[in-house]
């Protein structure tokens, strides 16, 4: 009996000593087939490809900050300041809101796109303070475009129309306005030089849209309307493609002259 148990505690020493060769020989397979690999890993994470790193993910399209056109949507007024008040006693600001919302959903799902905004929310931001034409400066944005709804004394006046300061403006203005009167069907009111802070202060391209007159009865009940805003949205980003495509049209011009 004591025969046999040193037998088989033999048997197992040696099946353990032998399974130990094979798994410390099959470690160092393991190893030499890793290491080109780990060296061609090395090779390829240097700092030239760092900057995938930095990209902010939006629904499967990647944006860089550094290479994304940046446009900056400002809702009129908000908070204490109400903006206009409609034939049917609501606020500029929740128009402006609602509306800006609705841009910023369809922006970002433009690849080459940044949308940014000055609120998102129903907050005051003063006119001393200049903080919507500063933000928009501190981001480096690419084109700034200030969302809003028009007041008359006079409920008959109507219309839409567009204003800019500056003369490198003017072609986003223009363009801006061709697609939102399309879009709104109301009185083509043109664009407009004027004296605006969030116009003047901008650095980039910048224009201030009136949609439509909220002293109008008629214009004002289309404007609440979720159909109508969805369409002006959708204008609003066509323009500001049409004239992304226009400027780098012009930039090519410009370099091969």
């Amino acid at each position: 009996m004591l025969l046999q148990r040193n037998h088989k505690r033999n048997h197992w020493a040696n099946k353990l000593k032998i399974k130990g060769i094979h798994t410390k020989t099959n470690r160092w397979l393991i190893l030499l087939l890793l290491f080109p690999l780990l060296i061609l890993s090395a090779c390829t994470s240097g700092p030239e490809n760092s900057n995938e790193d930095d990209a902010t993910p939006d629904k499967g399209n990647e944006k860089s900050s550094d290479t994304a056109f940046k446009v900056v949507i400002d809702p009129g007024h908000g908070g204490k300041d109400n903006g206009a008040t409609g034939a049917s006693g609501q606020y500029e600001k929740n128009f402006t809101l609602s509306l800006s919302k609705k841009v910023q959903k369809l922006l970002e799902d433009e690849p080459e796109i940044e949308v940014l905004m000055t609120r998102t929310d129903d907050s005051f931001l003063s006119q001393e303070s200049r903080y919507r034409p500063k933000y928009a400066n501190k981001q480096n944005a690419d084109i700034f475009i200030s969302i809003h709804g028009n007041t008359f004394s006079d409920p008959n006046v109507s219309g839409t129309e567009t204003f800019y300061y500056h003369k490198h403006s003017r072609q986003l203005a223009q363009i801006i306005q061709k697609h939102v009167v399309e879009a709104t069907e109301f009185r083509d009111r043109g664009i407009k030089k004027e004296e605006l802070f969030v116009v003047k202060d901008t650095e980039m391209p910048a224009s201030l849209i009136e949609v439509g007159y909220m002293t109008n009865p008629q214009e004002e009940s289309k404007m609440w309307t979720d159909e109508f805003q969805s369409r002006v949205a959708t204008s609003i980003v066509e323009g500001i493609k049409e004239y992304i495509k226009q400027s780098e049209g012009q930039g090519i011009l410009e370099w091969i002259s």
